[in-house]
Protein backbone atom coordinates (compact mmCIF):
# COMPACT_ATOMS: atom_id res chain seq x y z
CA UNK A 1 0.00 0.00 0.00
CA UNK A 2 0.92 3.42 -1.38
CA UNK A 3 0.88 5.88 1.67
CA UNK A 4 1.06 9.80 1.67
CA UNK A 5 0.82 12.64 4.29
CA UNK A 6 -1.83 15.85 4.31
CA UNK A 7 -0.69 18.33 6.83
CA UNK A 8 -2.61 21.11 7.61
CA UNK A 9 -0.02 23.03 9.96
CA UNK A 10 -2.53 23.08 13.09
CA UNK A 11 -0.77 25.20 15.68
CA UNK A 12 -1.36 24.30 19.17
CA UNK A 13 -2.14 25.36 22.09
CA UNK A 14 0.94 27.63 23.85
CA UNK A 15 2.74 27.66 20.18
CA UNK A 16 3.67 29.84 17.57
CA UNK A 17 3.17 29.93 14.09
CA UNK A 18 6.80 29.55 13.65
CA UNK A 19 7.05 26.37 16.10
CA UNK A 20 3.78 25.06 13.88
CA UNK A 21 5.43 25.50 10.31
CA UNK A 22 8.85 24.30 11.64
CA UNK A 23 6.99 21.31 12.85
CA UNK A 24 5.38 20.76 9.51
CA UNK A 25 9.05 20.55 8.28
CA UNK A 26 9.62 17.62 10.89
CA UNK A 27 6.91 15.66 10.21
CA UNK A 28 7.73 15.95 5.99
CA UNK A 29 11.36 14.82 6.99
CA UNK A 30 9.55 11.66 9.27
CA UNK A 31 7.49 11.23 6.28
CA UNK A 32 10.86 10.87 4.16
CA UNK A 33 12.29 8.32 6.61
CA UNK A 34 9.09 6.38 6.80
CA UNK A 35 9.29 5.85 3.45
CA UNK A 36 5.52 7.95 2.95
CA UNK A 37 5.19 8.91 -0.94
CA UNK A 38 3.87 12.37 -1.40
CA UNK A 39 3.73 15.20 1.98
CA UNK A 40 1.02 17.98 1.20
CA UNK A 41 0.00 20.85 2.73
CA UNK A 42 -2.97 22.70 2.76
CA UNK A 43 -4.02 26.58 2.17
CA UNK A 44 -5.51 28.25 5.01
CA UNK A 45 -6.71 32.00 5.33
CA UNK A 46 -8.12 33.82 8.23
CA UNK A 47 -8.40 30.31 10.13
CA UNK A 48 -7.47 30.52 13.98
CA UNK A 49 -5.43 27.46 14.52
CA UNK A 50 -4.37 26.95 11.14
CA UNK A 51 -0.50 28.14 10.36
CA UNK A 52 0.04 27.89 6.29
CA UNK A 53 -1.25 30.35 3.75
CA UNK A 54 0.83 30.11 0.99
CA UNK A 55 1.97 26.41 0.35
CA UNK A 56 4.33 27.11 -2.03
CA UNK A 57 6.39 29.07 0.48
CA UNK A 58 6.36 26.51 2.78
CA UNK A 59 6.93 23.77 -0.34
CA UNK A 60 10.62 25.16 -1.27
CA UNK A 61 11.29 25.54 2.80
CA UNK A 62 10.37 21.91 3.07
CA UNK A 63 11.98 20.83 -0.64
CA UNK A 64 15.33 22.39 0.62
CA UNK A 65 15.45 20.36 3.90
CA UNK A 66 14.39 16.94 2.28
CA UNK A 67 15.60 14.76 -0.96
CA UNK A 68 13.25 12.66 -2.45
CA UNK A 69 9.70 12.44 -0.63
CA UNK A 70 6.96 14.09 -3.23
CA UNK A 71 5.90 17.54 -2.24
CA UNK A 72 2.41 19.27 -3.56
CA UNK A 73 -0.28 21.61 -2.34
CA UNK A 74 -3.49 20.18 -1.00
CA UNK A 75 -4.96 22.21 -2.39
CA UNK A 76 -3.93 25.36 -4.22
CA UNK A 77 -7.34 27.19 -4.24
CA UNK A 78 -7.61 27.95 -8.04
CA UNK A 79 -10.26 30.80 -7.82
CA UNK A 80 -7.95 33.08 -5.68
CA UNK A 81 -5.40 33.06 -8.54
CA UNK A 82 -4.75 33.65 -11.79
CA UNK A 83 -3.89 29.70 -13.75
CA UNK A 84 -0.63 31.40 -15.45
CA UNK A 85 1.04 32.60 -12.10
CA UNK A 86 0.26 29.54 -10.63
CA UNK A 87 2.29 27.37 -13.19
CA UNK A 88 4.80 29.78 -13.23
CA UNK A 89 4.99 29.32 -9.00
CA UNK A 90 4.88 25.17 -9.33
CA UNK A 91 7.24 24.89 -12.42
CA UNK A 92 9.45 27.01 -10.26
CA UNK A 93 9.17 24.06 -7.48
CA UNK A 94 9.61 21.63 -9.83
CA UNK A 95 12.68 23.28 -11.56
CA UNK A 96 14.34 23.54 -8.40
CA UNK A 97 13.25 19.77 -7.00
CA UNK A 98 12.90 17.79 -10.36
CA UNK A 99 10.23 15.02 -10.22
CA UNK A 100 9.11 15.58 -7.26
CA UNK A 101 6.34 18.23 -7.61
CA UNK A 102 2.90 17.72 -7.08
CA UNK A 103 0.25 20.53 -7.71
CA UNK A 104 -3.26 19.71 -6.17
CA UNK A 105 -5.98 22.10 -7.38
CA UNK A 106 -9.01 22.94 -4.81
CA UNK A 107 -12.02 25.39 -5.57
CA UNK A 108 -13.06 25.97 -2.01
CA UNK A 109 -12.46 29.79 -0.45
CA UNK A 110 -9.91 28.11 2.38
CA UNK A 111 -11.26 30.65 4.71
CA UNK A 112 -13.59 33.40 6.02
CA UNK A 113 -15.63 35.59 4.00
CA UNK A 114 -13.49 38.95 4.87
CA UNK A 115 -10.33 36.45 3.75
CA UNK A 116 -12.20 35.58 0.38
CA UNK A 117 -13.03 39.14 -0.09
CA UNK A 118 -9.57 40.42 0.47
CA UNK A 119 -7.75 37.68 -1.99
CA UNK A 120 -10.19 37.66 -4.95
CA UNK A 121 -13.04 40.41 -5.96
CA UNK A 122 -14.69 38.10 -8.16
CA UNK A 123 -14.28 34.57 -6.50
CA UNK A 124 -17.75 33.56 -6.66
CA UNK A 125 -17.71 33.91 -10.52
CA UNK A 126 -14.02 32.31 -10.89
CA UNK A 127 -15.67 28.90 -8.80
CA UNK A 128 -18.07 29.14 -11.47
CA UNK A 129 -15.53 29.20 -14.29
CA UNK A 130 -13.59 26.62 -12.38
CA UNK A 131 -13.48 24.01 -15.46
CA UNK A 132 -11.79 26.49 -17.68
CA UNK A 133 -9.45 27.87 -15.02
CA UNK A 134 -8.24 24.12 -14.70
CA UNK A 135 -7.66 23.90 -18.35
CA UNK A 136 -6.05 27.01 -18.58
CA UNK A 137 -3.65 25.90 -15.63
CA UNK A 138 -3.02 22.66 -17.18
CA UNK A 139 -1.99 23.90 -20.56
CA UNK A 140 0.38 25.77 -18.67
CA UNK A 141 1.82 23.21 -17.12
CA UNK A 142 2.09 20.86 -19.99
CA UNK A 143 2.87 23.96 -21.91
CA UNK A 144 0.46 23.29 -25.11
CA UNK A 145 -1.90 25.69 -26.48
CA UNK A 146 -3.36 25.28 -29.57
CA UNK A 147 -2.39 28.07 -31.98
CA UNK A 148 -5.59 29.74 -32.32
CA UNK A 149 -5.42 29.98 -28.71
CA UNK A 150 -4.68 33.75 -26.89
CA UNK A 151 -1.71 32.58 -24.97
CA UNK A 152 0.07 30.44 -28.27
CA UNK A 153 4.04 30.88 -27.64
CA UNK A 154 3.24 32.20 -23.68
CA UNK A 155 5.21 29.43 -21.32
CA UNK A 156 5.22 29.46 -17.69
CA UNK A 157 9.10 29.58 -16.53
CA UNK A 158 11.07 28.25 -15.75
CA UNK A 159 9.91 25.02 -17.72
CA UNK A 160 10.83 22.16 -15.75
CA UNK A 161 12.62 18.53 -17.18
CA UNK A 162 9.72 17.23 -16.01
CA UNK A 163 6.42 19.14 -15.16
CA UNK A 164 4.26 19.09 -11.83
CA UNK A 165 1.72 16.53 -11.45
CA UNK A 166 -2.18 18.12 -11.35
CA UNK A 167 -4.27 16.10 -9.04
CA UNK A 168 -7.93 17.42 -8.24
CA UNK A 169 -9.10 17.49 -4.70
CA UNK A 170 -12.87 17.37 -3.98
CA UNK A 171 -15.48 16.13 -1.59
CA UNK A 172 -18.06 15.63 -4.65
CA UNK A 173 -19.49 14.69 -8.13
CA UNK A 174 -18.48 17.97 -9.84
CA UNK A 175 -14.80 17.74 -8.54
CA UNK A 176 -14.64 13.94 -9.61
CA UNK A 177 -16.18 15.08 -13.11
CA UNK A 178 -14.08 17.86 -13.93
CA UNK A 179 -10.92 15.48 -12.50
CA UNK A 180 -12.20 12.48 -15.40
CA UNK A 181 -12.99 15.05 -17.67
CA UNK A 182 -9.55 16.62 -18.39
CA UNK A 183 -7.72 13.65 -17.28
CA UNK A 184 -5.89 14.11 -14.14
CA UNK A 185 -5.67 12.48 -10.88
CA UNK A 186 -8.09 12.48 -8.47
CA UNK A 187 -7.64 12.81 -4.69
CA UNK A 188 -11.06 12.49 -2.40
CA UNK A 189 -11.32 14.23 0.82
CA UNK A 190 -12.87 11.22 2.72
CA UNK A 191 -12.07 12.69 5.96
CA UNK A 192 -14.44 15.85 5.37
CA UNK A 193 -17.09 14.44 3.13
CA UNK A 194 -20.25 13.15 4.07
CA UNK A 195 -21.41 11.82 0.27
CA UNK A 196 -21.27 8.37 -0.97
CA UNK A 197 -17.95 8.60 -1.94
CA UNK A 198 -17.61 5.17 -3.24
CA UNK A 199 -20.04 6.20 -6.17
CA UNK A 200 -18.10 9.63 -6.32
CA UNK A 201 -14.63 7.25 -7.53
CA UNK A 202 -16.56 5.00 -9.13
CA UNK A 203 -17.66 7.81 -11.76
CA UNK A 204 -14.21 9.57 -11.97
CA UNK A 205 -13.23 6.12 -13.02
CA UNK A 206 -16.34 5.54 -15.34
CA UNK A 207 -15.61 8.74 -17.24
CA UNK A 208 -11.74 9.24 -16.60
CA UNK A 209 -10.63 10.41 -20.61
CA UNK A 210 -7.23 9.56 -20.91
CA UNK A 211 -4.85 12.43 -22.25
CA UNK A 212 -1.36 12.57 -23.20
CA UNK A 213 0.55 10.63 -20.63
CA UNK A 214 -1.76 10.31 -18.11
CA UNK A 215 -3.53 7.22 -19.82
CA UNK A 216 -5.31 5.40 -16.90
CA UNK A 217 -7.13 7.21 -13.74
CA UNK A 218 -5.44 7.55 -10.52
CA UNK A 219 -7.42 8.02 -7.08
CA UNK A 220 -5.33 9.15 -3.90
CA UNK A 221 -8.00 8.56 -0.46
CA UNK A 222 -7.50 10.77 2.38
CA UNK A 223 -8.59 9.83 5.59
CA UNK A 224 -8.45 10.90 9.31
CA UNK A 225 -5.97 8.85 11.08
CA UNK A 226 -4.63 9.00 15.18
CA UNK A 227 -2.65 5.51 15.92
CA UNK A 228 -1.39 4.76 19.26
CA UNK A 229 0.16 1.71 21.12
CA UNK A 230 -3.25 0.81 22.59
CA UNK A 231 -6.85 1.92 21.41
CA UNK A 232 -7.03 3.67 24.67
CA UNK A 233 -4.24 6.09 24.16
CA UNK A 234 -5.27 6.61 20.48
CA UNK A 235 -8.75 7.28 22.59
CA UNK A 236 -6.72 9.92 24.38
CA UNK A 237 -4.48 11.50 21.74
CA UNK A 238 -8.11 12.05 20.09
CA UNK A 239 -10.03 14.03 22.49
CA UNK A 240 -7.76 16.88 21.75
CA UNK A 241 -8.67 17.29 18.34
CA UNK A 242 -12.26 16.29 18.57
CA UNK A 243 -12.91 19.11 21.49
CA UNK A 244 -11.14 21.99 18.98
CA UNK A 245 -13.33 21.23 16.42
CA UNK A 246 -16.55 21.77 18.65
CA UNK A 247 -14.47 25.17 19.51
CA UNK A 248 -14.16 25.97 16.07
CA UNK A 249 -17.66 25.20 15.06
CA UNK A 250 -19.22 27.66 18.26
CA UNK A 251 -16.27 30.10 17.08
CA UNK A 252 -15.20 30.27 20.50
CA UNK A 253 -11.78 32.26 20.74
CA UNK A 254 -9.50 29.26 20.37
CA UNK A 255 -6.11 29.14 21.73
CA UNK A 256 -5.26 26.17 19.20
CA UNK A 257 -5.49 22.66 19.48
CA UNK A 258 -5.54 21.99 23.31
CA UNK A 259 -3.52 19.53 25.34
CA UNK A 260 -4.94 16.48 26.16
CA UNK A 261 -5.21 18.08 29.92
CA UNK A 262 -7.29 21.25 28.60
CA UNK A 263 -9.75 19.11 26.52
CA UNK A 264 -10.43 16.38 29.15
CA UNK A 265 -11.27 19.73 31.23
CA UNK A 266 -13.81 20.45 28.34
CA UNK A 267 -17.72 19.17 29.68
CA UNK A 268 -19.72 18.42 26.64
CA UNK A 269 -23.58 18.19 26.73
CA UNK A 270 -25.64 16.01 25.80
CA UNK A 271 -25.71 17.67 21.92
CA UNK A 272 -21.69 17.96 22.01
CA UNK A 273 -21.33 14.80 22.87
CA UNK A 274 -23.67 12.91 20.23
CA UNK A 275 -21.66 15.03 17.93
CA UNK A 276 -18.48 14.33 19.32
CA UNK A 277 -19.55 10.63 18.41
CA UNK A 278 -20.31 11.42 14.72
CA UNK A 279 -17.29 13.15 14.29
CA UNK A 280 -15.49 9.92 15.54
CA UNK A 281 -17.37 7.88 12.80
CA UNK A 282 -15.19 9.41 9.88
CA UNK A 283 -11.96 9.32 11.78
CA UNK A 284 -9.76 6.46 12.19
CA UNK A 285 -8.54 5.76 15.52
CA UNK A 286 -6.52 2.54 17.20
CA UNK A 287 -4.02 0.49 17.49
CA UNK A 288 -1.57 -0.13 14.74
CA UNK A 289 -3.52 -3.34 14.12
CA UNK A 290 -6.71 -1.92 14.17
CA UNK A 291 -5.51 1.15 11.41
CA UNK A 292 -3.90 -1.54 9.75
CA UNK A 293 -7.32 -2.84 9.00
CA UNK A 294 -9.54 -0.30 8.73
CA UNK A 295 -7.09 1.27 5.92
CA UNK A 296 -6.59 -2.13 4.09
CA UNK A 297 -10.88 -2.09 4.52
CA UNK A 298 -11.01 1.65 2.44
CA UNK A 299 -8.91 0.91 0.54
CA UNK A 300 -10.34 -2.26 -1.20
CA UNK A 301 -14.08 -0.09 -0.78
CA UNK A 302 -12.46 2.76 -2.66
CA UNK A 303 -10.50 1.05 -5.09
CA UNK A 304 -7.98 3.28 -4.03
CA UNK A 305 -4.30 3.61 -5.39
CA UNK A 306 -2.91 5.77 -2.61
CA UNK A 307 -3.99 6.46 0.83
CA UNK A 308 -3.38 10.28 2.37
CA UNK A 309 -3.55 10.60 5.75
CA UNK A 310 -4.53 13.48 8.20
CA UNK A 311 -3.25 13.28 11.69
CA UNK A 312 -3.87 16.39 14.02
CA UNK A 313 -2.71 15.26 18.03
CA UNK A 314 -1.78 18.35 20.13
CA UNK A 315 2.02 17.25 20.10
CA UNK A 316 4.12 16.85 17.26
CA UNK A 317 5.94 13.66 18.93
CA UNK A 318 2.80 12.00 19.20
CA UNK A 319 1.79 13.03 15.59
CA UNK A 320 4.96 11.82 14.17
CA UNK A 321 4.66 8.47 16.85
CA UNK A 322 1.64 7.96 14.80
CA UNK A 323 2.82 8.02 11.37
CA UNK A 324 5.50 5.72 12.49
CA UNK A 325 2.99 3.27 13.80
CA UNK A 326 1.07 3.14 10.86
CA UNK A 327 4.19 2.79 8.45
CA UNK A 328 5.72 -0.12 10.37
CA UNK A 329 2.29 -1.33 9.90
CA UNK A 330 2.13 -1.25 5.98
CA UNK A 331 5.42 0.25 4.65
CA UNK A 332 7.84 -1.96 6.52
Amino acid sequence: MKLSILDQAPISANQTAQEALVNSLKLAQAGEKLGYTRYWIAEHHNLPGLACSAPEVMLSYIGANTTKIRLGSGAVLLPHYKPYKVAEVFNLLATLFPNRIDIGIGRAPGGSAEATNALSDNFLQNVWKMPALVKELIGFLENDFPAVHDYSGLSASPLPETAPVPWLLGTGKKSAFLAAENGIAYAFGQFMSDQDGVEIVKQYRDTFIPRKNRHQPKVILTVSVICAETNEKAEELAISWLIWQLQKEKEEQLLGVPSIEQALKYKPNKKETMHINKMKENIIIGNPNVVKKRLQQLQVKYQADEMMIVTITYSIEDKIHSYQLVAEELLQ
